[in-house]
């Protein structure tokens, strides 16, 4: 479904290059969820934008190769890509309150974007939004369809921007952050809604979080991000429970679990990497613990099957850390 080689998305500055992402590659199947996780500054949402031409600054260097349904899509006119974005390729903006014109009432925008990319009429796309609203979790939609923005709260306008990036039934869901305004009964309301809308019409998901229990529930792989550049990719479970890159084990060290209560939060030192001074060599370097003279050489992903990491740690070191872990109570 989409193939990405390569990206570099780049910004020149009075500083110098601020590198936003740096060789960043991965694959989307049919009917396939990527996680995609990091924290903030990661590269995460840029790496998106760009890819869909919606990063416009004239700074910006973008290069590498994304295929979409095997048509290369990165440089496409803006024309061309009018026909992708909406409607095979779906998006869900993390801010709503920049997601939605103020002047336009919600049910006006919806009903646009529909009418862009189907041959509905004007009253069946009414009727859609209608419905699309409903599902979302909007009360009373036949009559919130025709308020404005800010007549909403901050959660109910994600929703609406959730509703809209359902309406054409994309092949491809991009979902930035998509619960982030929302309270943890309708988090969990909203992605069993987008988990149906796969089944249903056989989509793609590709979901931004920094919530490892999402990724845990809907990824069927995962994509680790650090300094603008994959640290770890793999299958789900395999990150989950078998974490290979330093940062991985960060990231899940720092998530509370029931199972064990008096366990101390893992916290990893340091401050995140400016994209400005990012190491020639392992970008999370300067923060590992475990940090070798290798390090200062930019390792390349590799590892067993489809489990990759970009770490010079052996096997045998990573075990060794990992039962040292285990025995002292901490991540795994």
């Amino acid at each position: 479904m989409l193939s990405v080689r390569d990206l570099r998305v780049s910004f020149a500055t009075r500083q110098g290059a601020l590198r936003a992402v740096d060789g960043l590659s991965f694959d989307v199947g049919s009917k396939e969820v990527l996680g995609i996780v990091g924290e903030s500054g990661s590269g995460k949402s840029v790496a998106m934008y760009s890819m869909l031409g919606l990063v416009r600054d004239s700074n910006v260097t973008i290069s590498g190769s994304v295929k979409f349904e095997g048509r290369e899509i990165l440089g496409l006119s803006d024309r061309e890509m009018q026909s992708v974005r909406g409607g095979d390729i779906g998006m869900i903006f993390q801010d709503p309150m920049t997601a939605l014109t103020p002047v336009y009432t919600v049910g006006w925008q919806i009903v646009e974007q529909i009418r862009a990319h189907t041959d509905m009429t004007k009253q069946q796309a009414r009727e859609r939004a209608i419905g699309l609203l409903g599902e979302v979790g909007i009360p009373d939609p036949k009559s919130r369809v025709d308020h404005y923005p800010h007549e909403f709260s901050g959660g109910m306008r994600q929703r609406v921007v959730i509703a809209m990036a359902l309406s054409c039934n994309p092949k491809l869901l991009i979902a930035d952050e998509p619960t982030t305004a929302l309270d943890v009964t309708t988090q969990a309301q909203i992605l069993d809604l987008m988990l149906k809308m796969q089944e249903s019409y056989g989509s793609s998901i590709v979901i931004i979080t920094h919530d490892m229990g999402v990724i845990a529930e809907m990824a069927h792989r995962v994509v680790v991000m650090y300094a603008g550049r994959p640290a770890e990719i793999g299958p789900e479970v395999d990150v989950v429970r078998y974490p290979r890159h330093p940062y991985t084990w960060g990231l899940l060290g720092a998530v509370p679990r029931v199972d064990s209560k008096n366990r101390r939060l893992v916290t990893i030192p340091g401050t995140s990497v400016s994209p400005l001074d990012v190491p020639e060599g392992c970008a999370f370097g300067p923060r590992c613990e475990h940090r070798m003279e290798i390090c200062d050489e930019r390792p390349v992903l590799h590892g067993p099957g489809d489990h990759l990491d970009a770490c010079w740690l052996s096997d045998a070191q990573r075990l060794a850390i990992r039962s040292a872990r285990s025995v002292a109570g901490g991540a795994s």
